[in-house]
């Protein structure tokens, strides 16, 4: 069943709308179907249509482009990687619930839907890869992830049904453990292309 009427309201009025995916029966099934696997779908392909019609941009030097195979390459594996990071942002969740939640364990889904309504922001950004210009790609990009901490910490106490308090110190741990991820997430791309597992362009 498709729930995309919740990115509109999320990114309108938050608290009102994670109270309203709150009161909804969640699936891991229905979440992913009905929101996680089309949603990340827009990066991976604005990404290869950016890529390989555009071109990436810096400054006043040319656009460089990537060849279809590397493009096609790099965005199933972008695509991929969006939808592990949700279902694994999901586990830290319900992992965490043990320190922060006392009884009424939310299920292991309402910690999926959490982490998957929470990356809204990040994932309709993703259109702007259409135009990889670097300085466009960072300005519009820093306040959808600035956003998206805004709603990890208005999710976070709604979704697992927390005092205010405690979702407060969750979200924060949550945000650390997230930054780190992405620093090693960072440090892998490093190692891959070093291991000739770089991008391949056309000039």
């Amino acid at each position: 069943m498709l729930n995309l009427s919740h990115a509109v309201g999320l990114m309108l009025h938050p608290k009102k709308e994670w109270q309203k995916i709150s009161e909804q029966k969640q699936t891991l099934s229905g979440h992913f179907l009905g929101y996680v696997l089309i949603l990340a779908l827009i990066g991976p392909l604005a990404g290869f249509y950016g890529t390989t019609t555009m071109g990436w941009q810096i400054g006043a030097r040319e656009a460089v482009k990537l060849t279809i195979e590397s493009a096609a390459t790099i965005a199933v594996l972008y695509y991929f990687a969006t939808v592990f990071a949700v279902f694994g942002l999901g586990l830290l969740v319900k992992w965490m619930l043990a320190t922060y939640c006392d009884t009424n364990h939310p299920t292991l889904a309402e910690c999926v839907a959490l982490a998957g309504y929470t990356a809204t922001p990040i994932f309709l950004v993703g259109i702007v890869e259409a135009y990889p210009v670097l300085w466009l790609n960072f300005v519009i990009g820093l306040p959808a992830l600035a956003y998206t901490v805004v709603l990890l910490y208005s999710g976070v106490p709604i979704m697992m049904k927390i005092p205010e308090e405690r979702g407060f110190l969750m979200s924060s741990s949550l945000l650390a453990l997230g930054l780190v991820a992405l620093v090693s997430l960072l440090g892998l791309t490093a190692l891959l292309w070093g291991w000739g597992f770089q991008p391949v362009f056309t000039n």
